[in-house]
């Protein structure tokens, strides 16, 4: 994708006019009503952090990194001294556009969001650019033609992440001739990080004929449909060796429904997640989780510097890739004890 550099975007040219538009709106009313010395002082130069308003549209609380995600990012605005309106669209798309139609309304200086699914956006996304308001995407992309929509997309490389629970998978069962029985449960419908972590791991599994997808179903990120889903793809698939989650809390509803059926996990059923919390860490230093791939939810303090950089007219970077790593059960027993989320 291409990156914003040399001279402003649209979006942030039309955000820096309006600012500068107010700005000198004041200083000619001063001007004019023949104030000097002691009197107040027209506004100039970038926006201060108490001055800046950003409206944030969470996807939901459907999970743990959910919840540290929105934790994080509250945080980091109120360290920053900025003003956050914040919304959880309760895992609904036409409660977030509802809400950036109210940022919209309301003026804010940037729109944040978290796109519950990849389509659909180009309409309220080109309301926010012809008001002058621009947007960032945290922790999931947009599928559009147009990414002047939008000034920034800071988040994980969700295909990389799916390449990596491959990789792990490939390794474990290399010197196994007969077939793999894998179980996949997908995260959101069309939601980004379902659809590339699926992609990713289908690259590195599907160049060998004996890893077989024998049943893939989302749980929608949610521990309880992590379960139910588990539960009816085991009953089906008896055979099953290997259950691969989109995230954490469906692979500790997984956990649950191996047990629910007198097995093992981590043993009988190896079990491959994405994200690192707490829950999934334990799980897996306890050994009924095998691996995680790590997905950081601590964005806060980088869409803090995207916000302000942007709002002062700076270049940003039109793609932002958080850095992050994997872990085994030895690796999770050692970094428990010091993990924030």
């Amino acid at each position: 994708m291409r990156r914003v550099n040399g001279a402003r975007s649209g979006t942030a040219r039309n955000h820096a006019a309006r600012v500068f538009g107010v700005a000198a709106t004041a200083a000619l009313a001063v001007a004019l009503s023949g104030c000097a010395g002691g009197g107040e002082q027209a506004a100039s130069g970038p926006k201060d952090a108490g001055d800046i308003v950003v409206g944030f549209a969470q996807v939901g609380a459907e999970s743990g990194w959910r919840t540290a995600n929105t934790k994080d990012i509250q945080r980091a605005f109120e360290d920053a001294g900025i003003e956050l309106k914040f919304s959880d669209a309760q895992q609904k798309q036409e409660n977030q556009i509802k809400a950036i139609r109210s940022y919209i309304t309301q003026q804010v200086d940037v729109i944040a969001f978290s796109p519950v699914v990849e389509t659909g956006w180009d309409a309220v996304l080109k309301e926010a650019k012809d008001a002058g308001i621009p947007v960032v995407l945290t922790d999931r992309a947009v599928d559009s033609e147009d990414d002047t929509l939008y000034e920034s997309f800071l988040g994980s490389d969700f295909i990389e992440e799916g390449k990596k629970a491959g990789q792990w998978v490939v390794d474990e069962y290399a010197d196994q001739t007969e077939p793999v029985e894998i179980i996949q449960l997908e995260g959101t419908t069309g939601a980004a990080p379902a659809i590339d972590r699926a992609e990713g791991f289908a690259e590195v599994v599907g160049a060998d004929e004996k890893f077989q997808v024998v049943a893939s179903q989302t749980g929608d990120f949610t521990r309880a449909g992590g379960k139910q889903v588990a539960e009816a793809l085991l009953k089906s698939n008896p055979g099953v060796d290997l259950i691969y989650a989109h995230n954490d809390d469906m692979g500790l509803g997984a956990i649950e429904a191996i047990e629910a059926a007198g097995m093992v996990p981590g043993q009988d059923i190896k079990i491959v997640t994405v994200d690192a919390v707490k829950d999934g860490m334990t799980a897996l230093s306890e050994g009924k989780i095998n691996f995680i791939v790590e997905c950081s939810p601590l964005l806060g303090d980088q869409l803090v510097d995207i916000v302000t950089k942007v709002v002062a007219g700076e270049d940003v970077e039109k793609r932002i890739i958080t850095e992050e790593t994997t872990f085994t059960q030895e690796q999770a027993v050692e970094a428990l004890p010091d993990r924030q989320y």
